[in-house]
């Protein structure tokens, strides 16, 4: 084998898809996270939406929405370790940080109907008890995936990461609108929580889109 032919063989294995170079236990570590993500961004997400529908809250329907784009980033983190299904890392981690950039459009479509047309929020037990719990695990799930997503080099797992890192950055957010606003009755706070999360969330999708690892996971 001449220089060039190794000099590709190396480009080859090092830009491959890196599930199926990483070893057995570690994928089956990843798809232990993603089952996880999955079992609980479907709770989440029911939780999410219903309290938002009975609170009229927009600082819920947004967090329930992130929770619903949540879950189909780690299908798509999933789908890698299929046989029928199986779809590339790089597109896989196209789509996760795509799915960054749907959720910050509907963040501000949500925040600024609900200050146009003067909603108040009522107070949501239920949407205080689900943030508090996403709040504590979506944190650890960030910081697992991305520990695996260094050591398998997996874009898809790097920007499901900034996901999870997201949703728990907006579970802190929405619980903080959520306290003030049942506390101090102030009707714009709520939509509030919500806009002040758009432009991380802008930001760590364009880094999502390029593999890289947020600061804040």
């Amino acid at each position: 084998m001449n220089a060039t032919d190794a000099h590709l063989s190396l480009h080859e294995h090092t830009h491959g898809d890196s599930c199926s170079h990483a070893p057995a236990n570690t994928n089956q570590i990843i798809k232990r996270l993603q089952v996880v993500t999955i079992c609980w961004m479907l709770v989440e997400c029911s939780v999410a939406l219903t309290a938002a529908w009975q609170a009229r809250s927009p600082a819920l329907l947004a967090f329930g929405s992130d929770s619903s784009v949540e879950l189909l980033s780690a299908i798509v983190v999933l789908l890698q370790f299929t046989s029928s299904l199986k779809i590339s890392t790089d597109r896989a981690a196209r789509i996760a940080g795509g799915l960054l950039f749907l959720l910050a459009g509907i963040v501000a479509v949500i925040s600024v109907s609900a200050i146009v047309f003067r909603v108040q929020p009522d107070t949501s037990k239920l949407g205080i008890g689900v943030t508090i719990v996403a709040l504590t695990i979506m944190p650890i799930l960030s910081r697992a995936k991305r520990k695996h997503a260094n050591l398998t080099g997996n874009r898809a797992l790097a920007a499901d990461a900034v996901q999870s890192a997201t949703c728990a950055y907006l579970a802190g957010l929405t619980l903080l609108g959520l306290i003030l606003n049942a506390t101090l009755h102030i009707r714009w706070v709520d939509p509030l929580a919500a806009l002040i999360a758009i432009p991380i969330i802008v930001i760590e999708a364009r880094r999502a889109l390029r593999g890289e690892v947020c600061g804040c996971c």
